[in-house]
């Protein structure tokens, strides 16, 4: 899959990863980014000016919205799932409001969106969907378990998409990435991978036909961990021990 002169519709494109991925498609010589954002006025990226990138009103979470940015984007070959949220807390005092808001984003978002554009992608193939989901969807961090659960429940998803999409000349690409210096983690001391560099390497992994692309240096290392052990993984991020 190529990103020149691609159409791609971007998710979450408003703030962090997704203005990214933005800026990069269209370095990488998109023909047209469709953005997707909950409040298109906020939206105050450098990009926002180019001629090749249209705003689009979107929450994924709402199923009219979705399909209203589909009739929109009947054109786009590329559909970008990064749209997120991140609530904190754990298994036992994790708010159930916080636990439904992140899999209402993190996981029926990508279904709703995947949906709604996969005819379109199928009609205009080759084409492509990438879903950002996390390396937590392999194991949990103590203190962002509503999370970690939904991008788990993500990450099946979008191995059953690549399934029934077999043949159809539609690519599923899934990214787990590590920590990101966004506003998401903004008040987690840790150390962080640029967004910047996420989005470029999540773009070389889809350009390069990766099914699973791990962007960061922290990611491909926790990856081989896992292979290695699914067990090890569970302890560095829970520190259960032996």
């Amino acid at each position: 899959m190529q990103i020149n002169n691609a159409i791609v519709f971007v998710t979450g494109a408003g703030r962090g990863l997704g203005t990214h991925f933005v800026a990069h498609l269209l370095k990488q010589g998109a023909a047209k980014v469709y953005a997707g954002a909950r409040d298109t006025g906020r939206v105050n990226a450098e990009w926002v000016t180019d001629e090749r990138v249209q705003l689009v009103p979107l929450d994924v979470t709402d199923p009219a919205s979705v399909a209203a940015a589909a009739e929109i984007a009947a054109d786009a070959t590329i559909l970008i799932n990064n749209a997120g949220t991140l609530s904190f807390g754990g298994a036992l005092d994790g708010a159930i409001e916080d636990y439904r808001l992140d899999l209402e984003t993190n996981l029926f978002g990508v279904l709703n969106t995947s949906r709604a554009f996969t005819p379109r992608l199928i009609a205009n193939a080759p084409a492509a969907i990438v879903n950002v989901a996390s390396i937590l969807a392999f194991a949990p961090a103590r203190n962002m378990t509503g999370y970690s659960i939904s991008k788990a429940a993500a990450h099946e998803y979008g191995q059953a998409l690549r399934a029934e999409l077999q043949g159809s000349g539609v690519q599923v690409s899934v990214a787990y990435p590590a920590q990101i210096d966004t506003e998401m983690l903004s008040g987690v001391d840790m150390d962080k991978a640029s967004p910047a560099s996420v989005a470029e390497r999540i773009l070389a992994g889809v350009v390069a036909g990766e099914r699973d692309v791990y962007p960061d240096d922290a990611s491909a290392s926790l990856a081989v961990l896992y292979a290695e052990n699914p067990w090890s993984l569970e302890r560095v991020f829970l520190r259960t021990g032996e």
